[in-house]
């Protein structure tokens, strides 16, 4: 964006806070604008027709939410909802869609960002397809690891609940509940009420590439 473009996008955002477990918006609506990341992390979710929701995507720091919906000026196909205090700022559609009509690097860089988008849910669904449930468990601890880090005691620094966990694997919660004691018992991890820390990266390593 030229400074311009920019100082248009600063002076119509609006900052806005959301608290854990609030929607952001819901599977349908009718969005009037992105919303960018500050801080917290929001879980993308769709509802399936047995309803239950599946995650199909932790949005933190950096990142904009909405903007397929806004672009193809469509219904959200997914919801939002805070699983940690957030903080966001919220750029109005006007703003978004007047600059890809003026400025041919920012509709390309757009594109990419949908392009990259794309090719993480292709990744999510071969997921689903041709790995274990104890495969992908083990692969969302090593993830919350690698892009969210661990807190002073050692556990992960963002605390999903056994139900988040099994929406994001795709499997019921009872499942979720069982492997994850199934990894305590062998020593892959421990917890300590909701929170889970990781004692053996190698061996969770190890689990999700089929040794």
């Amino acid at each position: 964006m030229s400074k311009e473009e920019l100082k248009q996008v600063s002076d119509s955002k609006i900052t806005k806070k959301v608290k854990k477990g609030e929607p952001l918006f819901n599977e349908g609506d009718k969005l009037n604008g992105v919303y960018c990341v500050r801080n917290g992390v929001s879980k993308l979710s769709k509802l399936s027709e047995n309803g239950k929701d599946q995650i199909v995507k932790l949005a933190s720091k950096g990142e904009v939410i909405g903007q397929r919906s806004v672009i193809a000026e469509e219904h959200t196909n997914l919801s939002a909802v805070a699983v940690s205090d957030m903080e966001l700022c919220f750029i109005p559609k006007n703003s978004i869609t007047d600059t890809l009509h003026k400025n041919p690097n920012f509709t390309l860089e757009v594109l990419r960002h949908m392009a990259h988008d794309l090719k993480e849910a292709d990744d999510v669904i071969v997921n689903m397809s041709q790995k274990t449930v104890k495969q992908r468990i083990a692969e969302a601890f090593l993830y919350l690891k690698n892009n969210f880090g661990e807190d002073k005691d050692g556990y992960l620094a963002l605390t999903l609940s056994r139900e988040d966990i099994s929406n994001v694997v795709g499997t019921a919660t009872e499942s979720a509940i069982r492997i994850i004691s199934e990894f305590k018992k062998k020593g892959l991890i421990k917890s300590s009420g909701k929170r889970i820390a990781i004692a053996d990266e190698q061996g969770l390593l190890d689990l999700v590439e089929g040794f």
